[in-house]
């Protein structure tokens, strides 16, 4: 009793809570935020600059699959039109007519796409920021809204000033070369505006470029529980961004622990195992779609760099469960059921049983749950050092 007593005063201490009562408040708090908020991001610009194309990419969907926004070289997008993230519906990108256009007129744009609904405005462009975006920009600004500057196709751009026969080394040179030209371009153009921060990304491979770099400043401007969900949405392109999403994965993982405690306490036997495998299946089940480790993600992953990457990951018992659903959860059922026995008769002991039901019932999960995810760690990185992502 006293080693359980002494677990959960340890588990307080790491929850920066004076009392159980504000720790399990603070544990579903947190569970709550990451899973119910909810994160509207609006792409916008000129007609024709790749915008949805920066959709899909930011999604990490290709034009062919399932929820892609369409593309085209005139305006497919008449209306402000929502492409929910393919496993997190509740971060929605938002594809915005080109301002400009026949419909949309730069004047009274900001209120004919509902600005009040996006928490922040990606500006795209192809080439040059024109006064539509500069004026775009203004009107953001007004609403205090954030924004930020991507210009896309940046591979073309250099593919095109590279030199056949040149060494590796020389079109290193005259890849620096283009991008310092553009960026300075770019920034000549928006000086009036301060000039803000210009991204140069290619959506056809956002580990290229400045795709890192927009994705540190939108991290920054957020409130903390849109940026998890932010983090938590992207797909993985270097080990940077895995390491986040596992680091935002362990915090979660002691709120569930915490909120399975909380449960195990009621004197209701069974009810906390119910809600444990139900609880734990939920959370491995977002680790595995955020480290991208579902067939649809891993096959996009293969192709892309010639490498049968999807076959190396089946190896994993835990991947093969998750994507199969009823089969993890039997297999969580089973680790928690001996828990879930101990539980029932820690509540028939008079005075202390809510206690140790509590302790057991937050040792348990939080183990499944950190042994899970290290193992979906571990694959996700195999995956990454499989295709020579860094």
């Amino acid at each position: 009793m006293a080693d359980q007593q002494d677990y959960l005063r340890a588990l307080l201490n790491d929850s920066g809570e004076p009392t159980w009562e504000r720790a399990i408040a603070k544990a579903r708090e947190e569970v709550d935020g990451l899973d119910n908020v909810t994160l509207n991001i609006a792409v916008t610009g000129e007609t024709g600059v790749g915008k949805s194309s920066f959709v899909n990419a930011i999604r990490g969907l290709k034009k062919k699959d399932v929820g892609a926004a369409p593309i085209g070289f005139t305006e497919t997008t008449i209306e402000p039109t929502m492409y929910p993230h393919p496993t997190m519906p509740n971060v929605n990108f938002w594809d915005l007519p080109g301002i400009g256009g026949p419909t949309f007129k730069a004047k009274t744009y900001m209120k004919d796409v509902k600005y009040q609904n996006y928490d922040f405005f990606i500006i795209v462009s192809a080439s040059r920021f024109k006064e539509n975006d500069m004026k775009l920009a203004e009107e953001i600004k007004k609403k205090k809204k954030n924004f930020y500057f991507v210009r896309t196709k940046i591979d073309f751009d250099v593919s095109r000033e590279k030199e056949d026969g040149a060494s590796k080394e020389e079109n290193k040179i005259i890849e620096e070369a283009t991008l310092k030209k553009i960026r300075k371009d770019c920034l000549d153009n928006l000086r009036t505006l301060g000039p803000p921060p210009v991204f140069l990304i290619t959506s056809d491979d956002l580990e290229m470029f400045d795709f890192k770099k927009l994705v540190n400043d939108l991290e920054r401007d957020l409130p903390d529980n849109k940026r998890n969900a932010l983090v938590m949405s992207l797909p993985v392109y270097s080990k940077e961004c895995l390491d986040r999403k596992y680091s935002l994965f362990k915090k979660e993982a002691w709120a569930v622990a915490i909120t399975s405690g909380a449960i195990a306490a009621a004197p209701v036997p069974g009810l906390s195992t119910a809600c444990d495998v139900a609880m734990v299946v939920s959370f491995l089940t977002k680790c595995y779609h955020s480290f991208g480790l579902d067939d649809g993600s891993l096959d996009k992953l293969s192709k892309r760099v010639n490498k049968p990457i999807l076959e190396e990951v089946k190896k994993s018992k835990l991947v093969k469960a998750i994507a199969k659903k009823k089969s993890l959860a039997i297999n969580v059922a089973a680790r928690l059921a001996a828990a879930g026995v101990i539980e029932a008769l820690c509540l028939l002991v008079p005075g202390a049983g809510s206690i140790a039901a509590a302790a057991v019932s937050v040792v348990t999960t939080q183990s499944v749950l950190l042994e899970g995810l290290n193992e979906l760690y571990s694959v996700a990185k195999r995956v990454l050092e499989m295709a020579e992502l860094k």
